[in-house]
């Protein structure tokens, strides 16, 4: 291993990010009850241009007079290349309450873009005195995103999180699809006469993935359109905890309860954890860096598995 350690990322439950429209004050209070981890109030992509001043002001209403609860708040700004982004930041950490956590940045290309955000939030907090940090999340949901995701994952200490941003990546890569995440119709192989659908979001997920994991940041993946289709968003959420992310957003309030169901552990996952935990406690004590445990080979890193699935659970539980 190298001798630069892989930093953790964040230690708090990212299951589910629940959006609602900036525009929309009066699902805000609902939004607060849920069961999301994590609450998107949006300014961007769901908020129509004439609408973005108002919702603007109804999200930072929303930050002193709603009650989040334990919620991780979070705002999704517009993209730095519209006329609206600065006065999102500047509006926000003026007048927000203290109660908000987080800024999402959109359609990130490169580090400077984080960069940019960053300096005016140092600039804003400096001035009015904030005491508690803001920090960011990211959406990789273009080619230039992708193509820096690890310099994206390395450019600000403030950066928490970074998620995938399905729809608006596949029309900035040309993808041939109008779906948002999942699998794709014209997306599989042919073995024997019979058709077998792959994954084509597998390869961004794991770029992100492997970025956040090297410098400390969640990695979560994004929306799932069709909210009509339960199993479709399990299946595509079971994908995505498989390669190592944390959560998955929700769009609608039923992905909710989807969301949470997939990623947090079974019983069934905890209780093997904690068993190999012991076998390799055990095993310690003979001397030996590796056991068997219901016939498989489980050694040092098995240990690091186990560990992260029961601090997963901790943290949820607490």
């Amino acid at each position: 291993m190298s001798f630069r350690l892989q930093p953790p990322a964040p230690a708090r439950p990212n299951r589910c990010q629940l959006f609602g429209p900036g525009s929309r004050p009066a699902i805000f209070a609902k939004m607060a009850t849920s069961a999301a981890d994590v609450v998107n109030l949006d300014l961007e992509d769901s908020v129509s241009p004439d609408d973005k001043a108002a919702a603007r002001t109804n999200v930072i209403a929303a930050t002193r007079d709603v009650d989040w609860g334990d919620k991780y708040l979070s705002v999704r700004i517009n993209g730095l290349d519209t006329e609206w982004w600065y006065r999102d930041v500047v509006d926000l950490l003026e007048q927000a309450g203290d109660r908000l956590d987080q800024i999402m940045i959109p359609k990130v290309g490169c580090a400077a873009d984080v960069y940019a955000v960053d300096a005016l939030v140092t600039a804003v907090e400096r001035a009015k005195g904030r005491t508690r940090p803001i920090t960011l999340e990211v959406i990789i949901e273009t080619a230039a995103g992708i193509a820096h995701v690890e310099e994206i994952a390395a450019s600000s200490p403030r950066l928490q999180a970074m998620s995938l941003g399905a729809a608006d990546f596949a029309a900035s890569m040309g993808m041939q699809t109008t779906g948002i995440g999942g699998t794709q119709e014209n997306y599989y192989m042919l073995h024997e006469g019979a058709r077998h659908w792959s994954d084509p979001w597998h390869w961004a997920q794991a770029a992100i993935v492997a970025a956040c994991r090297t410098h400390g940041v969640l990695p979560v993946d994004g929306p799932f359109g069709d909210f009509s289709d339960d199993e479709g968003f399990r299946a595509q959420a079971r994908r995505s905890a498989t390669l190592g992310m944390v959560g998955k957003w929700a769009i609608h309030p039923k992905q909710v309860a989807l969301a949470n169901e997939v990623f947090t552990p079974s019983e069934a996952q905890v209780q093997e954890a904690r068993e190999i935990l012991a076998a390799m406690a055990e095993a310690k004590a003979r001397g030996e860096g590796a056991t068997t445990y219901k016939g498989r080979l489980v050694d040092i890193a098995s240990i690091k598995q186990a560990e992260g699935i029961v601090r997963q659970v901790e943290r949820i539980g607490g």
